[in-house]
Formats: C-alpha cells, structure tokens, sequence
C-alpha cells in the first residue's frame, strides 16, 4: 500500500520525487523518505507526510539527479523514522538504499542468516532484510542489476523495490512481484536522458505521459540513455509502451475543499463515461465484457463475486439484482476469508472479481485460488485497465471513473454498480428473463442515471444540517431492507472510515433480533427508505426505534409518505428509481460522512490507520 517513487535525470530530481510523492500519498502517509545518489548516497526521513520531507529536503539543500523516495502505510515495525524507507546497507566500501512495498513472508529466516553474515539492523522492518541482501551480492561482485535479480529470488511474499548503489550513481533498478510497478519513460518516450520508476501513472504526469507495467517477477535497470526489463529468469524481455489517457487536471482538487467531496460530485459524469456504449446503443451487447464474453456468459450457470471492503458491498448488492433479473443464483465473497477455506467449485461458475484499483492483493489472490481449482470463466470490474486484476481475467469491463484519491471509495462504488446492473441486464436478456419492451425500459432508466443523481446531490445542505448534530455522537446504526440492506452497510462503513465514529449496519427486520437494545436516544438510527415493496415493513420497524426513544435520520423517496415529527428527521431525494435506487440512495449517506467529519475536524482524505490500495495481505 506504500508509493515508491524513482528518477534518473540530468537533472535535479529532487523535486520530481517529492511531488511524485504527493500524489502517492493515498497508498500511505504514516512517514516519507528519499534517498539521492551524488559521490554517496544521501538519505532523509520524516515522519508524517510528504510536506515535512519537502520542508527537511529543502533546508538540507538536497539535490541530486538520482534517487528513489517512498510514502509508508505501516506494516512491520511501528511510525517512527528507524522504520521509515528508504533503508541502508554499507560495507566494504558498498553502500545500498532500498525502498519497498508488500510484505516479505520469510523475513525472519533471511533476517536471522544476514546477522549470521555480520549485518547490523536498525529497524523492525522486513524491508531492511532485502537492503542487506542486495548489499551481500553487491559485495560478492554482482552488478545492482544482478544484486536485485538474486536477491528477489530468496524473497517470498509480494514486493515492488526500487534500489540505488552508491557505486552506479546514475542507475535505479526496480522489481515487482505482487505489487504494481511501472517504468516512465522520460523524454517524450523516447528514453533519452531520463526515465522513471512509481508505483502509479499518476506520481509522474509532471514528466511523462510514456508507461510501461511490468510484469510478474521483471526486474527493469533505469538509466540516462534508456531501461532494459529482464524476467525473472534473467532473460530480456520487451514490455509495450503505453500513452496514458491520464489528465494532470483529473488528479487535482480545482475548487474543491477535499478529493472525497469532488469525488462525490463528479459521480454524475463518472457514471456517464462508465455508460458510454450503454448510452447510445439501441440494445445490449456481450461484447461490452470483451470478445470471449458470449461464449463464456452461454456456459454461465451460477456466479461467484470476490471482492473487498466497498467493492465487496458493491458485489452484494449485485447479488439481488443477478438473482431477481437475471434469475442466476450468485454468491458473494470476502476475498480474504474465500481462499483460505475449503469451498466447491462448481462448473459454470462465472467469477467476478471487483476491484477500484485492480491491485488488491487479496482479490488478486482469491482470483488465482478460483482459477487453481477450475474456474477458469473470469471477469473483472474495475477502475484501471492495465491492472493486475485485469490482465489475469479473461473478461473485462472497466468504470472509467477516473483518479480516485480520497482513500474513502465513493465514485468507485457508483460506478461499479452500474457496471453490475449492466452485468445483469445482458445476463437476464441471454436467459431470456429481458424483453424488448423491458430492455429498453431499463436502458431509459440507466440514460437518466446521472441527471438524477445530479438531484440528489442537491440535498447537500440539508445533510449538512444534519452532521452537525452526528459529529457529537459516538455510536450510530443504520437500516435498510432488501437490496438496500448493503447500502446501509456501505453508508456505515464511511462514516466509520472519515469521521471514526463508531457505526453498525443491519438489515431492518433484524432489529428485534438483539439491535434494538443499543437504541437509546443516544443512538442516532440512519435510514435507506425507498418506496419499494418493503416500504410498509419498513415502517414497522421504524415505530420499534421510536417506541425505545431513538431518533431517526431518514433518506426517503419523495413518495414514501414518511413525514418529519419529533425524533423522526426526513430528507427527500428523488421518485423512486426502481431497481437503480441503491445507486442513488448511497449518495446521501456519502455526503452525511463527508460533513460529519469536516465538524470533527478529522482528514477526510487521508484517514487514520487506512491506506487507498490495499496491496499487501
């Protein structure tokens, strides 16, 4: 989850490092560091974010045109600057600075034989072992290159590297085996002068638009005239050069406060842009999920969503839409309990994965244990079309949701939706559970999405008004029925995330069931209401949080006829959307976290203990 940034220029590359950085620091900002290579390697650390390395590197006059950097998202050794990267090794006139993300499974072996070899650690990390493994083969002769190729040869886990040597002052060498990792290439792509190394396209817009991801196991050399990528046997191998359609704009604030508001509000267009072919065609088509689509969906008979965090509520909503339209029985899966229990693999099993990033690596592993037992039939939903998720799937169909930054996932969501109500509409019409008149019923429906959500977010002020009055409480609850059971999960789970306020989700009718003892009128009850067939129970089960003096806090259809009273608070949205009303009811509980946090005054972008991509285990 961490950022790795590297540069070789003929230039100062200082500041190409810090501002990638920046933009990497969704993937974690628990400490930051650089590390330059002139007639030695320099190295400085801070704790807290990129701006207080910014304001060391500035005072210490640092420049060089080598160096890598890295923003941390702690995970072996506590937030302190012994455990920030970049880490050291020297010796024997040789010194080595490493920075790494993923986690090392096998650390403590390899730690234990390099004590054994007189190495000296100064951190906790299991990054330190591959700094002095790198050293150790440095110092046996090895160029960095070929010190990096052996050293990922002991390692187990997943890893992204990137490594300097004080003795190759204008050479970076990187690897990645589990963890994303792609090479900039400098000069207009041509490779001349300077090249670059990050974790994610976005950290180097400011010189290059020219990418090339590498893949499992390549270990690439940067240097000022050009970069060689190797597998991992060594061999040269070539990788294509991609043009990122990446704007510089998209990953800007503009006049937004926070990235999770403008994310919020660019819903409306995300969604559009995820619908485009939708949009304009006058019938569905398989081929929106690649070539392979028709035959695969032909063979179709359950399917099996994987997923984690957000993308995981947005699956579980799909499971009522696939189940009820499209008439296929489906399950729902936490990626990270899925592969690590003993479940059956049955044919025709058509699995999903979801993913915002494409790099999480629980998903990713639960993908290739589905695979390992015979489900061969993939597609992947996701945000980033050359991600690993992706390229390991044989279906695909991409949000096109643009530059997530904020870490709490909201255009994501929506847009991941949409493309699973797609999913079910070309399902269903294949079963020949969709008609002419209801596909182009459906199709109307989905052209009027963001219009729609545009109303909705119209309600703004009046959440608000709300969140004042949620940012002094330490506990909610919220309810839904049906379909909109996992929108209430969804609306918890952010408030939880941006405001750290203690939040439960719960299918309404299960209030009786032992919920109902934490109502008091301390506990505000938030509410999913539309006017569906389980409006009427759900009233029912609004009079149980009434009749126990908690006070509700309603997200209504305009025609559920629910009207405001003592303890009961409304907000109307918009006529119920039919079955596309869970895309528009999580809007409003998007804005209620948004604004409850902003009066507690939390990060809203950068919450604590959480990291965007989730690329270690």
């Amino acid at each position: 989850m961490c950022g790795i940034v590297g540069a070789v220029a003929r230039r100062n590359v200082v500041p190409i490092l810090i501002e990638g950085l920046r933009k990497l620091e969704y993937r974690g900002y628990d400490s930051a560091g650089i590390a330059i290579v002139n007639a030695a390697i320099e190295r400085v650390r801070a704790v807290g974010r990129v701006a207080e390395l910014d304001h060391l590197t500035r005072a210490a006059g640092s420049q060089a045109p080598t160096g890598i950097a890295h923003t941390r998202w702690a995970t072996h050794g506590g937030v302190n600057e012994q455990n920030a990267h970049p880490h050291f090794s020297s010796g024997a006139d040789h010194e080595v600075s490493v920075v790494h993300n993923g986690i090392i499974e096998n650390h403590e072996a390899l730690r234990a034989g390099l004590i054994a070899q007189g190495y000296v650690f100064s951190s906790e990390t299991d990054t330190e072992v591959i700094a002095h493994l790198i050293h150790s083969h440095v110092a046996a002769g090895a160029c960095l290159r070929e010190a990096v190729q052996r050293t990922t040869r002991e390692l187990e886990g997943a890893y992204a590297i990137a490594a300097v040597s004080g003795a190759e002052p204008h050479t970076v060498v990187g690897s990645r085996r589990g963890s994303p990792l792609l090479v900039g290439v400098g000069n207009g792509g041509t490779a001349k002068g300077e090249n670059f190394l990050a974790s994610d396209t976005s950290a180097l817009l400011q010189v290059t638009r020219h990418v090339s991801y590498l893949e499992e196991g390549d270990v690439v050399e940067l240097g000022l005239e050009g970069y060689a990528i190797f597998d991992a046997d060594g061999n040269p191998v070539e990788r294509p050069v991609l043009e990122s359609q990446l704007s510089a704009d998209s990953i800007e604030l503009g006049t937004y406060t926070h990235y999770m508001q403008k994310e919020i509000f660019e819903q409306p267009g995300a969604i559009a842009n995820t619908l485009e072919m939708v949009m304009s065609a006058r019938t569905l088509s398989t081929g929106l999920f690649g070539a392979d689509a028709q035959e695969v969906f032909e063979r179709t008979r359950q399917v099996l969503i994987i997923a984690c965090g957000t993308s995981y509520h947005a699956g579980s909503v799909a499971k009522y839409w696939l189940e009820s339209i499209a008439g296929i029985p489906t399950a729902v899966e936490i990626a990270s309990e899925y592969r690590y229990r003993d479940s059956v693999a049955l044919p025709g099993t058509l699995v999903i994965t979801v993913s915002q990033s494409g790099e999480t690596a629980d998903s990713i592993a639960a993908l290739q244990h589905a695979k390992s037992m015979g489900l061969r039939d993939t597609l992947s939903i996701c945000n980033v079309p050359e991600s690993s998720l992706i390229r390991h799937s044989k279906l695909r169909f991409l949000t096109r949701a643009g530059p997530e930054i904020g870490v709490a996932s909201t255009k994501a969501f929506t847009t991941q939706l949409a493309s699973l109500f797609v999913l079910t509409m070309v399902l269903a019409k294949m079963r020949g559970r969709l008609n002419a008149i209801n596909e182009q019923a459906l199709l109307q429906q989905l052209r009027h999405l963001p219009a729609a959500m545009n109303h909705v977010l119209a309600c703004e002020d009046a959440v608000r008004h709300w969140a004042g009055r949620f940012a002094l409480k330490q506990h909610a609850l919220f309810l839904g029925r049906g379909v909109h059971f996992p929108i209430a999960l969804e609306g918890a789970l952010k408030l939880k995330e941006v405001t750290y306020i203690h939040a439960e989700a719960y299918a309404a009718g299960e209030l009786k069931h032992g919920p109902l003892a934490l109502v008091d009128s301390q506990m505000p009850v938030v509410v999913v209401a539309p006017r569906d067939s389980l409006i009427e129970k759900l009233k029912s089960n609004l009079q149980e949080v009434r009749a126990r003096g908690g006070e509700l806090f309603i997200f209504a259809d305009r025609d559920t006829k629910i009207e405001p009273s003592d303890g009961v608070n409304v907000i109307n949205l918009v006529d119920h959307a039919g079955a596309l009303s869970p895309i528009l009811h999580v809007v409003p509980l998007q804005l209620l976290a948004y604004h409850t946090a902003l009066a507690r005054g939390t990060d809203v972008d950068k919450p604590r203990n959480l990291a965007k991509s989730v690329t270690v285990e």
